[in-house]
């Protein structure tokens, strides 16, 4: 394990504010992921109501994916310079502002300029909550805090449908889309009287000579954004769309590795200190979890085309239809969150067979049952495939960042969530695409489209699996050599 320059102490974790810090965190972590995808629902409404183009509105919903990507990483790195407190109450009230700025937009052009300023705002929201749970949190109580954090990624990601059906269903009206943006209005007031007040002065203060590696933000920022541009684009025109971009996207990237090499042999402070490779699990966690959110992110909307376009539900009843996985995500990373320090990896190895088991079933169901019975049928194989994606989520998150040092705390997690985001860029784009090329080659046969887009899903959960279990192995071997040399 390393330690980083100029780390500072640890918070002991008899600190009597860190429960109650962690729930305010997870609330405003809560609206920001769900604001991911509570907005896709709305999307005919926005259409209707501002007079756009599909195709233009779809940058609301890939915008602020793009802009929370770009800002994860740096954003952290500030909250580890400048304090974490400082930073979340900035973010949180940067997020209020631009909700509200973004649900008062009265042209497309404008509605996109304020999501991406939201995305912004949602993106150095995030990175905090982790840096929050490393200097609140010690030992195994760390793996309980990760395991909320688990359950609140997971959460806000399957739920984001049904709050964003029971809005638009419940208020009436041309502009019923723009409440989807007014309610984290009074939520991050509430928030942000909360975190004021409970958040510790004393926690996450920061340093005396900060510093914030401009050209390594600049490189990662312009190799992130060519990795999402591709995907975001695919989204909305099809795949093969400015993927030369993955070129650029692979130079800027190496550039950056060596300029942040450069920077600690130099003895500055990098963006992102290359010895976090060294970090156990956490570049194995990060390898899996963006694997991972490949797959699984891209559920939600292929599932949503099928139960809303094949099937006809609302989109109420759509939100519904997948709230067997949340409810199974939520549970199952709680649990998870208490037992990862004694089980580790094999936690991860559980929940991605689980995932795998529940995704397949629920694939070979609907592809023989294309009725309005098809959400009850499935929503077994979906509690099962939730209650292994709890576990993932939440002991991946746990393991990638329980042995970082608290001063890289935030650019870490900033890290781990940026590969996260990159993963359910290109999921999301990969599935639609599958989805639709299947639709179009049978004849507009949605069980068939929806069964083979979950299986891909599925394949990919594969390849998760087969990292987690080489990590499982590599880390056993170890202890066991280390035991030998005893």
């Amino acid at each position: 394990m390393i330690k980083a320059p100029g780390a500072t102490a640890i918070i002991t974790a008899g600190h009597p504010m860190r429960w109650r810090t962690l729930a305010v965190s997870q609330l405003a972590a809560f609206m920001a992921l769900l604001d991911v995808s509570i907005v896709n629902v709305a999307l005919p409404s926005i259409e209707r109501g501002l007079g756009v183009s599909a195709g233009a509105v779809q940058w609301v919903v890939s915008g602020y994916a793009l802009a929370l990507g770009l800002a994860l990483v740096p954003a952290g790195r500030l909250g580890d310079l400048l304090g974490r407190r400082r930073m979340f109450l900035i973010a949180l009230s940067a997020f209020v502002v631009t909700s509200a700025l973004t649900g008062a937009a009265p042209t497309i052009g404008l509605l996109i300029a304020f999501r991406l300023l939201q995305g912004v705002a949602g993106g150095m929201l995030l990175p905090q909550n982790s840096g929050l749970i490393q200097e609140l949190f010690q030992g195994a109580e760390r793996g309980k805090a990760f395991g909320v954090l688990g359950a609140t990624i997971g959460l806000a990601t399957a739920t984001g449908p049904v709050v964003g059906g029971l809005i638009i269903t419940g208020i009436a009206g041309p502009d019923a889309w723009r409440w989807v943006f007014y309610v984290n209005v009074p939520i991050g007031l509430v928030t942000l009287a909360l975190a004021a007040r409970l958040v510790p002065r004393n926690v996450g203060i920061g340093r005396r000579t900060a510093h914030l590696d401009l050209i390594g933000a600049l490189l990662l920022g312009g190799g992130v954004l060519c990795l999402l541009l591709p995907a975001v684009d695919a989204e909305t025109r099809g795949l093969g769309m400015d993927w030369w971009l993955l070129v650029v996207a692979v130079s800027l990237l190496a550039a950056f590795s060596w300029w942040e090499l450069r920077a600690v042999r130099r003895g500055r402070e990098p963006l992102l200190d290359p010895r976090l490779a060294q970090t156990s699990g956490f570049a194995a966690g990060a390898i899996i979890g963006s694997v991972y959110f490949i797959g699984f992110t891209g559920i939600w909307l292929v599932l949503a085309l099928f139960y809303q376009d094949g099937l006809g539900y609302s989109p109420l009843q759509s939100g519904l239809a997948v709230t067997p996985f949340a409810i199974g995500a939520a549970v199952s990373a709680a649990i998870a969150g208490r037992l990862v320090s004694r089980f580790g990896r094999a936690l991860t190895v559980i929940g991605l067979t689980a995932t795998v088991a529940g995704l397949v079933t629920a694939a070979l169901l609907l592809r023989n049952m294309g009725s309005q019975d098809a959400a009850l049928a499935v929503a077994g194989p979906l509690l099962v495939a939730g209650l292994g994606g709890g576990m993932v989520t939440s002991s991946n998150v746990t393991l990638s960042l329980r042995n970082v040092p608290v001063a890289m705390a935030g650019a870490a997690g900033g890290a781990l969530q940026t590969a996260q985001r990159i993963g359910a860029a290109i999921g999301s784009a990969v599935l639609a695409t599958i989805f639709y090329r299947v639709l179009t080659a049978s004849a507009h046969d949605y069980p068939v489209a929806v069964s083979d887009a979950l299986l891909s899903a599925s394949i990919l959960m594969v390849i998760a699996l087969l990292m987690a279990i080489t990590d499982l192995i590599r880390h056993r071997a170890g202890l066991e050599a280390l035991r030998r040399d005893q």
